[in-house]
């Protein structure tokens, strides 16, 4: 009896233990602060004279629309990324905007200075933990349509 009762404690302090190692070992995941909503149904001719940086690999376009502008990047020849230009670290600071750097493949922001991919948006340098905000880019080897 005496043997089941040690073992039975036994049992608790080691459940109890693991209980204690769970919870303080799952971390809350950081989100991203909140870029305001801004309905987005957009479509253009990626390969007329009007978006011509767009008729190559690795061009970049930028258009208004979304809350501080929309980044499209030709990823291959039936392939594009479109992200919202609002900088993901710090949205509503003024001028918080990214832009396209020389290479023409990253961007980067010039208030906090961090600096994204363009085939994806996933940052590479700075303070963003937090990839730039994507759109949903549709292209139907005519037409492109960004949307949200």
């Amino acid at each position: 009896m005496i043997k089941y009762i040690r073992n039975k404690n036994v049992s608790a302090w080691v459940l109890t233990a693991i209980v204690i190692l769970i919870a303080f070992s799952c971390k809350k995941e950081e989100q991203a602060p909140e870029i305001p909503y801004v309905y987005v149904n957009i479509s253009l001719n990626p390969n007329g004279t009007q978006y011509i940086n767009l008729n190559v690999v690795n061009g970049w376009e930028t258009v208004y629309g979304g809350y501080n502008g929309i980044l499209i990047f030709r990823k291959a020849v039936n392939e594009f990324s479109a992200f919202e230009r609002a900088c993901p670290y710090d949205p509503l600071t003024s001028g918080a905007q990214v832009r396209v750097d020389q290479s023409g493949i990253t961007c980067y922001c010039p208030v906090c200075g961090s600096k994204f991919i363009m085939v994806d948006g996933t940052p590479y340098e700075g303070p963003s933990r937090f990839s730039l905000k994507q759109y949903s880019a549709v292209y139907d080897g005519a037409m492109l349509y960004l949307s949200n």
